[in-house]
């Protein structure tokens, strides 16, 4: 989860998320060496009383100015494509999700298993435990496996949200009418926070997303108590 004065990313939990800062650190070097790049000959054309003439109606300079955004813009495309397609790719999910929005708490439906469904609303500040993290604690988590695929199908059933955990690398909308797909995978155990990201009403603010990743025994132990 994030903290007080955090500047960077949240810990990637996800191989998908691991991908995206990978790309972040990788598309802001590229802008760094760019904004060095202009700045050093900005500085240099007001520093300089001197007219270099040739430079002025040069066709060598305007084939470089041409060419090298274009190659660029090719170091930028190629790896965002490359993980925009392994977001979409889902292989044999373990177990699916499906997740419905409302105004203003989450439901969620265990679909492979018969009556495992559930609300998700979050819990008053006056209601909280010590140690609880307020207008992030919800009353009923959902829990799921660690280490495994996990299709998540999410909607609406009245106006626009966005399910979205920043650890996990997850934003995907809940649209009425409309069955979104997402992949969930984490790396290790524990508990990773997200809330609704679509403005959605009045008390937007208050609708949290509690994910507690466990191993399958505990998963398992949960959904027998569960069902």
């Amino acid at each position: 989860m994030a903290y007080p004065s955090q500047l960077g990313l949240q810990d990637a939990t996800s191989p998908i998320m691991e991908e995206l800062m990978n790309f972040h650190d990788h598309t802001l070097m590229i802008v760094f060496l760019i904004s060095s790049l202009v700045l050093y000959i900005i500085t240099l054309m007001l520093t300089t009383k001197l007219t270099h003439t040739s430079t002025m109606d040069a066709q060598e300079v305007e084939t470089i100015w041409t060419i090298l955004p274009a190659v660029i813009l090719i170091l930028i495309a190629l790896p965002s494509l490359r993980i925009l397609y392994m977001m979409d790719e889902i292989n044999n999910p373990i177990i699916t999700v499906k997740t419905m929005g409302h105004q203003w708490y989450w439901s969620y439906e265990y679909t492979d298993y018969e009556d495992l469904c559930f609300d998700s609303y979050m819990i008053p500040t006056n209601d909280l435990k010590p140690g609880d993290l307020r207008l992030l604690e919800v009353d009923n988590r959902m829990v799921l496996p660690m280490e495994l695929p996990i299709r998540m199908l999410i909607s609406s059933e009245d106006v626009l949200h966005s399910w979205a955990v920043p650890s996990l690398g997850l934003k995907t909308d809940a649209i009425p009418g409309r069955l979104n797909q997402a992949t969930i995978s984490s790396n290790r155990p524990g508990l990773f926070y997200g809330q609704c990201s679509e403005i959605c009403g009045s008390n937007h603010s208050f609708m949290p997303i509690v994910l507690e990743m466990v191993p399958m025994k505990c998963f398992e132990t949960w959904s027998v108590s569960m069902i």
